[in-house]
């Protein structure tokens, strides 16, 4: 047992999932161990606060389909007499909403994702 991780974790495969695991590491060139806690330290958990910030974001992003798809019946609608400042508008409340969204800061504290 290796001195810096004294600590068995244990968990409960079946013989194929064992074999499948033990597979992985070694064409990774890990150990077991070693492929489990990589995988592990990648692996996302969601507590309640951060399931609310994930709707609000889901929310956010329909919305935002929402005047894209008006944008495009509009101008669909009046083709030939298409007002491009009122295009671009849109466009750039759109582009300020989509900066907001991706400034909405992820509750692990990290970029959004």
């Amino acid at each position: 047992m290796s001195a810096g991780r004294p600590v068995w974790v244990k968990v409960r495969a079946s013989d194929a999932e064992r074999a499948e695991w033990h597979a992985k590491a070694r064409s990774a060139g890990l150990t077991l161990s070693d492929l489990v806690r990589r995988s592990l330290d990648r692996a996302r958990t969601w507590t309640v606060p951060h399931a609310e910030v994930e709707r609000e974001r889901t929310r956010e992003a329909a919305r935002i389909g929402n005047n894209l798809n008006q944008i495009a019946r509009w101008a669909n609608r009046h083709k030939g007499a298409a007002e491009a400042v009122e295009v671009l508008a849109r466009l750039v409340s759109i582009e300020r909403a989509l900066t907001a969204l991706a400034r909405f800061e992820n509750p692990d504290g990290d970029d959004a994702h």
